[in-house]
């Protein structure tokens, strides 16, 4: 393995590793070495979790927590020090939509309801600041570390529909710009942050808004295809190696970015 790029022997906290891109991203560390920290939602996805890393490589072990408690998230920062001696990386992945913050073709703005609104920034903002705030404060202890955000191409654009979800993740990405030069003023050069900002890629939420019963397009998914130069969907196992570089060495003068891996759609205009 190139050193570079190397993520071997680093302590990688996941939140959301239980979900489809959380797991990916989990998977994918623990296979390159990493010692893999597993924070899941529900107790139930815990020892399942634990032992797909396991068999993959590295020391892994997990934690059932809701990721907006900090009083929980603080003790299982402290245990994580005491169990490996340090943390390298916090990826930050836990987060999704919530339907009745979106705004649908047959419906307008007043019918969304507020209370899904501030659930969705809640899941997805508060569910990416208050992890950085327990373990950004290891990290300036060290003086070395790495977080990884995950904004969204809702972020670049504001789509139709899904008003909620795109605030919280402009929210993520001027987050995370914001604490890497607050880090990195304060603390050195040791300390980055920077995001992803995922394109489109099937999944359960988006399925049926993508996808017909058939396998065919819906008008939806023909909009986001004429805008995609790539002309297809990503596959999750895609931002596996973005996420290794913006974590490893290779990345080492860059903090404060949100990087696209959309196939194109965020530079592309449809003209």
């Amino acid at each position: 393995m190139n050193e570079l790029f190397s993520i071997s022997g680093k302590v990688a906290v996941i939140s959301g590793a239980a979900g489809a891109l959380g797991g990916s991203l989990a998977r994918h560390f623990a296979s390159q070495g990493a010692d893999v920290v597993a924070l899941v939602h529900r107790p139930e996805q815990l020892d399942p979790t634990v032992e797909s890393l396991r068999s993959l490589g590295g020391n892994p072990c997990g934690y059932a927590c809701n990721v907006m408690d900090t009083d929980a998230l603080s003790a299982i920062a402290d245990d994580v020090c005491r169990k490996y001696g340090k943390v390298d990386i916090l990826v930050n992945v836990a987060g999704g939509n919530v339907a009745g913050a979106n705004v649908m073709p047959d419906q307008n703005f007043w019918d969304m309801k507020l209370e899904d609104w501030d659930k969705v920034l809640d899941l997805n903002l508060n569910g990416t600041v208050y992890p950085c705030h327990v373990f950004a404060r290891i990290f300036a202890r060290q003086g070395y570390g790495n977080i990884l955000n995950i904004s969204s191409m809702a972020a670049y654009d504001a789509l139709t529909r899904v008003a909620g979800y795109g605030a919280a993740k402009e929210g993520v990405s001027n987050f995370t710009r914001w604490l890497a030069a607050e880090m990195a003023i304060k603390y050195g050069d040791k300390i980055r942050v920077n995001a992803l900002a995922p394109g489109f890629f099937i999944g359960k939420q988006n399925r049926a808004a993508l996808l017909n019963e058939d396998g065919t397009l819906t008008e939806r998914s023909k909009k986001v295809m004429a805008k995609t130069p790539m002309r297809r969907f990503g596959d999750l196992t895609e931002l596996n190696g973005a996420a290794q570089f913006l974590c490893s060495d290779a990345s080492a003068f860059v903090t404060g970015v949100v990087l696209p891996v959309d196939g194109g759609f965020s530079s592309f205009s449809g003209v």
